[in-house]
């Protein structure tokens, strides 16, 4: 079932009339197939467009994964228990407290006991000092800066928030604003604003200011991940978007993966913090795009879609120019269109008008659907990899390399999988993959426990432990895959008007699926396994809803809200098989044919009654009044 937009065909004379000539179609609406062939197609000036879009890519890979650093978990010795609160005898012995939740608490009698507090669930700590130590490349981070743990642990996941949070409405007010104002405006603006919030978070004099300004960095991360990604997708045409947009991912997940280096070599640094130097380490290369105030134009596909014609005029001239193409002879009259346009007044288009589309809006939806659950459920097999007897927030490096691996594995995979299937194809087969993964997962492993092996409980958990790690990591591959191309789907059927806001939908949901993995952690896991079950539910929805989209591999971007609206999946049969399905009746029709010839010597008004039959489709009018209209035939005079 390959994807189209209804294109119109020559049909013969119906009725023996000739139709009316149509106008002549217009060039500019065409981007992919007019305006940009024109200019040398994806000649040497977009290409260097694109690569200034691929390099902040490994920056904004360090900043959304600092939280596993800034905000890591430490081991914690308590040196000093609170003796006026036990009846400790001896010297106050060591213990830790792994994770830096869950606090160790003494005894009447001097034992040692693993809790939260009393039995009113507060968290308490008999510790007076602490002794903190990390394991993730830093000497010291936020939570070992302010003791942010056992009773105040609740602040690290309220930090963790609020760079997901600023987020999510960076990608909603962001993608307004990129529709409404342009990508430019938006690029320049995240960039200034995400070194000025970006480096005071490095000056945080406590926990609350250093929330309140990873929000704001959020929230201008987000506008700058957004609008690349729009102008990277707006700047290619459709044979180069998908391998295009990978290699960002590509740069991404090795922004992840150099992210630990990072981080070491920020340790122990003279005068600073481990965690302010590693903070400024990692916003401090976004200096390097303040050039693309003048490296970098707006899109031309977002001029001529708002009919900015007069910018869209001096930028295909620049554009032709550094393609070396010679405009004078340019023979498909693009420019000269453009001349006639250049007297209109250009008109933006809002997201809120997709809620008048039939189509549009349902796939937008669909997308936010599958965003929501590939990051939701990411989370569940992430949880479920990890070992048992570990501490739900503590990081391991061999989990984060693991979790680094995957990704990679993911972007290798999606490649050929999408050339294969397409992107419908491919992202239906990955979303069943993920559902099939979750399922045995929470299925499965609950069989083998009680059905089999029940004498050998060693033999049992250890096949429980190696089936869930197996399904994890299938699970994880799969749902980062449904992730990535769900956003990738979006960016490619929104139509230019208002994909900023489209997209900025699609990311947000994803954005709220993360979300759930600091409010499980806040929770200390509680309701771990509903959690699972309701995404393993949603899988199987988005299978069904996904049959719905329709399949934009090798077709042009829609422009207009109309484009989008006509952007649908095709029927299952061809459009001469339509008439398969209509229901037969006895009526005579053979006459109705014959109908026009003999009009001819009929007064006016039968002629105009011929010229609406001939209006009306042919298969329309034989299913429903081809008898009616026949006698209506005899009677005038046949």
């Amino acid at each position: 079932m390959a994807a189209g937009r209804p294109e119109a065909q020559d049909h013969p004379p119906e009725n023996g009339f000739t139709p009316l000539e149509h106008p002549v179609p217009r060039l500019l609406p065409h981007i992919d197939g007019s305006v940009l062939p024109s200019l040398g197609g994806f000649g040497k000036h977009q290409k260097q467009l694109v690569v200034l879009t691929w390099i902040p890519a490994l920056f904004i890979g360090f900043s959304q994964f600092s939280d596993y650093f800034l905000l890591a978990q430490p081991n914690g010795t308590c040196v000093q228990p609170l003796t006026n609160e036990s009846n400790w005898t001896t010297a106050p012995p060591q213990f830790t407290v792994p994770g830096g939740s869950p606090a160790l608490q003494p005894k009447g009698n001097g034992t040692i006991r693993e809790g939260y507090g009393d039995d009113s669930g507060g968290m308490l700590c008999a510790c007076k000092e602490w002794r903190l130590e990390l394991q993730t490349g830093l000497s010291q981070n936020v939570v070992t800066k302010w003791n942010l743990v056992c009773d105040s642990a609740w602040k690290v996941h309220i930090a963790k928030f609020s760079l997901l949070v600023g987020s999510i409405f960076g990608y909603l007010v962001m993608g307004v604003m990129a529709d409404w104002f342009g990508r430019h405006p938006v690029l320049i603006l995240s960039v200034l604003f995400m070194l000025v919030f970006g480096l005071s978070v490095a000056f945080s004099v406590n926990v609350t200011m250093f929330s309140t300004l990873r929000f704001f960095e959020g929230f201008c991360l987000a506008g700058l991940a957004l609008s690349l990604y729009v102008l990277r997708i707006e700047l290619c045409l459709p044979a180069w978007r998908f391998s295009m947009t990978m290699v960002a991912s590509f740069l991404m997940v090795g922004g992840q993966l150099l992210m630990p280096g990072v981080a070491a070599l920020c340790r122990n640094w003279p005068g600073r913090d481990d965690w302010q130097v590693l903070q400024i380490v990692i916003i401090s290369p976004f200096v390097l795009m303040l050039p693309y105030v003048w490296l970098f134009p707006e899109s031309l596909r977002w001029l001529l879609a708002t009919q900015h014609y007069r910018r869209s005029k001096a930028m295909m001239l620049r554009i032709a120019r550094k393609n070396q193409v010679n405009t004078t002879t340019e023979p498909s009259g693009v420019f000269t269109e453009l001349e006639q346009e250049l007297h209109k007044k250009p008109q933006r288009t809002c997201i809120v008008k997709m809620m008048s589309t039939r189509n549009l809006w349902k796939n937008i939806v669909v997308l936010c659907v599958n965003s929501l659950t590939g990051y939701g459920i990411h989370h569940c097999f992430a949880r479920s990899m990890m070992d048992p007897e570990a501490q739900p927030t503590a990081l391991c490096h061999a989990d984060y390399y693991t979790m680094a691996g995957i990704a990679v594995a993911t972007c290798l995979a999606l490649c050929p999988a999408v050339g294969l299937m397409g992107r419908r194809g491919g992202l239906l087969t990955f979303m069943i993959i993920t559902a099939l993964a979750s399922l045995l997962q929470l299925g499965l492993l609950n069989l083998i426990g009680k059905y089999s092996l029940r004498h050998d409980i060693v033999l049992r958990d250890t096949l429980n432990r190696k089936f869930s790690v197996a399904f994890s990591i299938i699970g994880m591959f799969s749902s980062h895959a449904v992730s990535t191309l769900s956003i990738f789907f979006c960016a490619e059927i929104t139509p230019t008007v208002i994909r900023g806001g489209g997209l900025g939908l699609v990311l947000a949901s994803a954005g709220f699926g993360m979300l759930t993995a600091p409010i499980m952690e806040l929770h200390n896991q509680k309701g771990y396994f509903l959690h699972h079950v309701i995404f393993a539910c949603c899988t199987l929805l988005c299978i069904i809803c996904l049959l719905l989209l329709p399949e934009p591999r090798g077709q042009p971007l829609p422009e207009s809200l109309a484009d989008g609206e006509t952007f649908t999946r095709q029927t299952l049969l061809h459009p001469g098989e339509q008439h398969l399905l209509l229901a037969k009746t006895d009526g005579d029709y053979s006459r109705v044919h014959d109908t026009p010839l003999h009009l001819t010597t009929t007064g006016g008004a039968t002629v105009a009654a011929a010229t609406a039959l001939a209006a009306v489709p042919a298969s329309y009018a034989l299913a429903t009044g081809g008898e009616v209209i026949g006698n209506n035939a005899i009677a005038n005079g046949v």
